[in-house]
């Protein structure tokens, strides 16, 4: 079953932009320009998420989330709000409110996606996709295994994280500075240079078996993508 989100968000850019990249992760996505319009999106057909702006016309955010928790069918729905308000007070207020998430904008999509599937794992756990496969790579994150070529591929915690964010992307050039945010955590201060250490510890890892590609792909100057086409 495909996860459905419902993003109340004003800004056409910023709704655009969340559309696009939430459909190409898979998701079924909806959009209401205002709380009024979301709302009786919500009551036509459940969503399984709500990405909700705190500033939004005829109806604001925190009205929406109230109401929302108001409703039965809509109780437990899980709510990410997505606001300019980065205050500390603003942020308690929202989670009062029954949002289960607080991002502040500028929204970026390497830190919303795994927020959405981590809210989705703990409140909705049917819907969260724990087993994901790219070419011959298989990873189950409940079972914390990973095989290739139907053989186990042993990886420590670190490179298991690093392994299972580039699959979430396969194709796509991450820098150094964006793995380790996605993969270490944007408070966690590590050298740069240790992604190439534990990129390196990951590419043994699944070449270990003879004549399987080197399924990373090195970008000079640039990064690191899974690329197992290339």
């Amino acid at each position: 079953m495909t996860p459905h989100i419902l993003v109340f968000e004003d800004e056409d850019a910023l709704a655009t932009l969340l559309q696009y990249n939430l459909e190409k992760e898979g998701y079924k996505v909806s959009v209401a320009s205002d709380g009024e319009e979301g709302l009786m999106q919500a009551e036509e057909e459940t969503p399984d998420l709500v990405l909700l702006d705190w500033m939004l016309p005829k109806v604001s955010g925190i009205e929406v989330c109230r109401r929302l928790r108001g409703r039965p069918e809509t109780r437990n729905v899980p709510i990410i709000m997505l606001t300019a308000r980065g205050e500390e007070s603003d942020r308690v207020r929202g989670l009062d409110t029954g949002a289960d998430d607080y991002l502040t904008k500028p929204v970026s999509m390497v830190e919303l996606t795994p927020r959405i599937r981590a809210v989705l794992r703990r409140i909705r756990p049917g819907l969260a996709d724990d087993r994901v496969s790219h070419g011959d790579i298989i990873i189950d994150r409940v079972a914390h295994r990973v095989k290739r070529d139907g053989k186990e591929v042993h990886l420590g915690p670190t490179e298991f994280r690093l392994l299972d964010y580039l699959m979430q992307h396969p194709g796509r050039v991450f820098s150094r500075e964006q793995l380790l945010d996605a993969v270490w955590g944007s408070d966690v201060y590590v050298e740069v240079r240790t992604v190439d250490v534990h990129v390196g510890r990951l590419r043994k890892a699944l070449t270990v078996t003879d004549g399987l590609r080197d399924p990373i792909r090195t970008v000079r100057s640039a990064g690191y993508a899974l690329d197992l086409e290339g």
